[in-house]
């Protein structure tokens, strides 16, 4: 397997960007007034994203607050057969949302209604640029949660196009079991509908998978219908460490297949630890450390802890840490989540190359120790942290910009990493998506005759190769 070859830090588009037609500028500025800009500062906050790859801005932006504001741009856009590339909120990690081939940014971020709270049905119906956390908060009141976390304060919209998932993705799933049903901006300009509010349905293609996940490439999304959960009666989280990141893994291991329902399990190790107690002002024990947490009924959530702290003695698992109060949960699942940026705070003026593979759970410790081992060989800074209650972890390789040999030796380790995944059973790519970084691997990953029949479906739904071009596969 080969890796993707940074080219100054960007890998080399499918083609040249290219400047907009001046008719399209035109019809642009009369369509959509304040809500378009050339500006280019406006368009390189939306070439970037928190991935390693430099800057590559659009030739504009439009700014959407409607459907009809999706579609119009769309539908101008075709005419001329210019790309286009949905933007959220910019948290992407794999370049999903850099501008390789020039053409215009949509900014559905505007779009931040909550439409229908449907209570009794256990569903919400949103825009795309409503975030998870302003979710949460508007759904509160009717004792329901949305569970799905992937740590950045992401967009609903950004969360169905990538296949998110996160820290509950254990007991709750990913964005693929949760999206009931999309409105979606076809390469046309046309709107469509996929999916309903119902549970199940067996009526015709899934087109509501087939766009959850499909990063931008097939369909703009304009609209999505989200599943619901009731509010844990007791919630109760804790942190147990272990002498080595072995122990951590076979007691995780141990826990999932005794059917424990935990709902969040994360792993850090020593490395994550103290970058994060230094960036959080916490004084957690510095080794390899489980994070987790409990959902249920009181009694249901002291079984649960019961089994998990057996399990973990039998691993020689330290004294359990108790957060007691939803603040203290808060403080401790806010430090977990900061840990992409405390890792970038412990080495100054850094960037990552990030991993997300993930295994079938029985081989998880194959997978995460052997690439810890090679990234203390290789002398590179590093931190891991990984959702190991479903076999997915990410290692962040630190690398110097000024210093390309730093580049070269964390793809080497990416590239070594996911290859030992796709040997054990696994995946390129658990929830960040492919976007441009994983391209290759995708090929090895899904082999020719599965990514042909990926571009016959591009090529169907989007003829002109304007929706996200470069992105997933190249055509």
């Amino acid at each position: 397997m080969n890796a993707p070859t940074p080219a100054g830090g960007l890998l080399q588009p499918e083609a040249a960007p290219r400047t907009l037609p001046p008719a399209l500028i035109e019809s642009l500025q009369v369509r959509f007034a304040q809500q378009f800009s050339t500006t280019l500062a406006v368009r390189e906050q939306h070439g970037r994203d928190e991935s390693a790859f430099d800057i590559a801005p659009p030739d504009a932006v439009v700014f959407t607050e409607s459907t009809r504001d999706v579609a119009d741009a769309v539908r101008l856009a075709a005419q001329y057969k210019v790309p286009v590339i949905p933007f959220g909120i910019g948290s992407s990690l794999e370049g999903h949302l850099l501008a390789v081939q020039g053409g215009i940014s949509l900014d559905v971020s505007r779009m931040n209604q909550v439409l229908h709270i449907n209570a009794e049905d256990l569903t919400v119906t949103v825009q795309p640029g409503v975030t998870r956390k302003a979710l949460n908060e508007a759904v509160k009141s009717t004792g329901l949660f949305f569970p799905i976390d992937p740590g950045a304060d992401a967009t609903i919209g950004g969360m169905s196009a990538t296949r998110a998932s996160g820290t509950n993705a254990v007991r709750y799933g990913t964005m693929r079991e949760n999206v009931l049903a999309l409105e979606v901006v076809t390469a046309s300009g046309e709107v469509i509908r996929t999916g309903t509010r119902a549970k199940k349905s067996s009526a015709g293609y899934d087109l509501t998978r087939l766009m959850v996940g499909s990063e931008g490439t097939l369909g703009v999304i304009t609209e999505i219908t989200v599943k619901l959960y009731p509010l844990p009666e007791a919630v109760m989280a804790a942190t147990c460490s272990f002498t080595t990141l072995a122990d951590a893994v076979n007691t995780t291991l141990s826990v999932i297949q005794m059917g424990v329902p935990i709902a969040r399990c994360e792993l850090l190790d020593g490395n994550t630890v103290r970058a994060v107690n230094a960036h959080s002002k916490l004084q957690l024990r510095e080794g390899a450390m489980l994070l987790m947490e409990f959902h249920g009924s009181p009694e249901g959530v002291k079984e649960q802890v019961a089994t998990v702290q057996s399990i973990a003695s039998d691993f020689g698992g330290q004294t359990f840490e108790w957060a007691h109060t939803p603040e203290e949960r808060t403080r401790l699942w806010t430090a977990r989540h900061n840990a992409y940026f405390a890792g970038i705070q412990s080495r100054p003026g850094c960037r990552v190359i990030t991993t997300d593979t993930c295994v079938p759970i029985s081989r998880l410790a194959d997978a995460l120790l052997d690439s810890v081992t090679e990234a203390q060989t290789a002398g590179i800074p590093y931190f891991l942290v990984g959702h190991v209650g479903d076999g997915n972890f990410h290692m962040g390789y630190l690398i110097d910009p000024g210093r390309p040999e730093e580049r070269v030796l964390a793809e080497q380790l990416n590239t070594q990493l996911v290859e030992r995944a796709l040997r054990l059973g696994g995946t390129c790519t658990g929830e960040h998506g492919v976007g441009l970084h994983k391209m290759e691997f995708l090929q090895n990953e899904a082999g020719s005759g599965a990514i042909d029949m990926m571009r016959s479906i591009k090529r169907a739904l989007d003829p002109d190769n304007i929706l996200n071009p470069g992105k997933i596969f190249p055509l």
